[in-house]
């Protein structure tokens, strides 16, 4: 594959034929490089920031009283486990 990281298969076949080229050595394992790890640590900031602040918008964007249905409706989930 020309991509820096090989993909698992979905397919059960394609998964035990990527497995056996593996461990065979007809396919090789790459390393992420620095600049693809980098790339992904600043997505995974920038995703952070952005869940950060949408929880509080979402919360001033909802009525208290759809807000008390909702924490409402957690709570029966969580007690009905």
């Amino acid at each position: 594959m020309d991509q820096g990281h090989l993909k698992r298969p979905r397919d059960a076949n394609q998964l035990a034929k990527f497995v056996v080229d593996l461990a065979t050595g007809q396919r090789e394992v790459r390393k992420a490089t620095p600049e693809r790890e980098r790339k992904a640590a600043h997505a995974a900031e920038l995703g952070r920031i952005g869940g950060l602040k949408g929880g509080e918008a979402r919360a001033n964007a909802l009525s208290p009283e759809r807000r008390k249905e909702i924490a409402q409706r957690a709570a029966a989930t969580r007690w009905r486990k």
